[in-house]
């Protein structure tokens, strides 16, 4: 029997080497729900074709395609273009990337296929640093987070907007999501993936027990305090609308919001925060909503 409206259909096989908790492969089940069996997986390097397993005891049960780190769009649009060439239209292509395999290492050739308005969706996977080669910061680490490349104060940048920079390319279809959220991914990657013609994109937030310092039977948890704080916002921007969506459509109010305080304390990679520097985050958070309402109109 489906679980509050989900497919019961399962495309990811047990038995797969991700850490307990793991926020991205709880992302990466009910993304495959929303695709559905035929779509094929463009996946660069990262946490997701690692624990995957190798060959042939791998865990999905869809095609895929495992390419070089900077090139999950480059070689979506490789899979696109023989398709076209074989006659074949009723697959869906997602790449599906890390975020520094998005925000940093891939954004050309990510950038490239929206430019071109390649037929693909690609998905971000953000536990927001290089967790699968040792917890190095990428550009979506969050301002004050400790890394193995910044392990004594933290990264003194804030995340880069990848959902926003993506906006910019005019593509049909962004979103936001969070791991903790099932229903939402699930809601989400189905659309983008019945929307053909042009590229979409999907930027899921996915907490990272060991990355973040977490308790992993807390990383749920950790998760929904992300959107109930506001750091992280659920949203579409459909045709160049914006529209907030679930938990977030109540958070415009900033005394609905949780203060972000009680997000930043279960994770050990906030701990050398000042209340100088929470104060200074609460602020950020505050002024990324003044956008989102700027964004509504209102």
């Amino acid at each position: 029997m489906p679980i509050l409206g989900l497919p019961e259909e399962e495309y990811l096989h047990p038995g797969f080497y991700s850490c307990p908790g793991c926020g991205e492969f709880l992302a990466l089940r009910h993304c495959l729900k929303g695709l559905g069996k035929k779509a094929i997986l463009v996946i660069p390097a990262g946490c997701i074709p690692t624990v995957a397993g190798l060959f042939p005891r791998i865990s999905y049960r869809v095609s895929v395609l495992n390419i070089a780190f900077e090139a999950a769009a480059a070689g979506a649009s490789g899979v696109i273009a023989a398709l076209k060439a074989k006659g074949v239209n009723d697959i869906t292509v997602a790449a599906c990337a890390g975020d520094g395999g998005t925000a940093d290492i891939g954004i050309q050739a990510l950038s490239g296929a929206a430019e071109r308005g390649d037929d693909l969706l690609y998905i971000c996977f953000d536990n927001e640093a290089y967790m699968n080669t040792g917890i190095q910061r990428s550009g979506a680490t969050p301002f004050g987070a400790i890394t193995t490349t910044t392990p004594i104060i933290g990264k003194r940048q804030h995340k880069k907007d990848m959902p926003l920079i993506m906006a910019a390319h005019k593509i049909p279809y962004i979103a936001t999501s969070c791991s903790s959220y099932p229903q939402d991914i699930f809601r989400k990657v189905k659309k983008a993936s019945e929307k053909k013609g042009a590229t979409r994109y999907i930027h899921i937030l996915c907490p990272c027990g060991p990355g973040w310092r977490v308790d992993v039977n807390r990383t749920v948890e950790v998760g929904r305090l992300a959107v109930r704080t506001g750091m992280w916002a659920l949203y579409e921007i459909e045709d160049g609308k914006f529209s907030l969506s679930g938990v977030s459509r109540g958070l415009l109010d900033p005394s609905k919001r949780v203060p972000i305080r009680e997000y930043l304390r279960l994770q050990g990679r906030f701990a050398r925060l000042t209340d100088e520097h929470i104060e200074a985050i609460q602020a950020w958070v505050n002024e990324q909503w003044e956008g989102y309402r700027r964004m509504l109109g209102e």
